[in-house]
Formats: C-alpha cells, sequence, structure tokens
C-alpha cells in the first residue's frame, strides 16, 4: 500500500511532484471533451426518447432565462 492504485478518477501518469505545464492541461482536456461528446453521441443513439425529451427540457430552461 506504498503507492496508490489507478483507479476512476486517477489520472495515469507520474506523481503530483511536479506542476502540469499548459500543453499538457490542454491535451488532457481535449480528451476529456472528446470522449465526453463520444458518450453524448451513444447516449442519443441507445436512447433517442430521453435525448429528445432532455434537449426540449434544457431549451424549456433557456427560453425561461432569455430577455
Amino acid at each position: 500500500m506504498d503507492e496508490p492504485v489507478d483507479g476512476p478518477g486517477r489520472s495515469p501518469g507520474p506523481p503530483y511532484d511536479h506542476p502540469e505545464t499548459e500543453a499538457e492541461r490542454r491535451k488532457r482536456r481535449a480528451v476529456f471533451l472528446r470522449e465526453l461528446t463520444e458518450a453524448r453521441e451513444l447516449r442519443e443513439r441507445v436512447q433517442p426518447r430521453r435525448t429528445k425529451e432532455r434537449r426540449m427540457r434544457e431549451a424549456m430552461r433557456m427560453r425561461t432565462f432569455r430577455i
């Protein structure tokens, strides 16, 4: 139990002994956003009705705050 085991929520790589550079952060963020988009597209294919309802609720919410 000397070193933590990689698992959900843990980023692979070296321990936090050096600060993350801006380029590394942007690269990691790009990967995250790409995976998030993939997950949303998959959800739309698997659950089209729920996705449509969610989109309609979101549109209503956005209309509520428009001036």
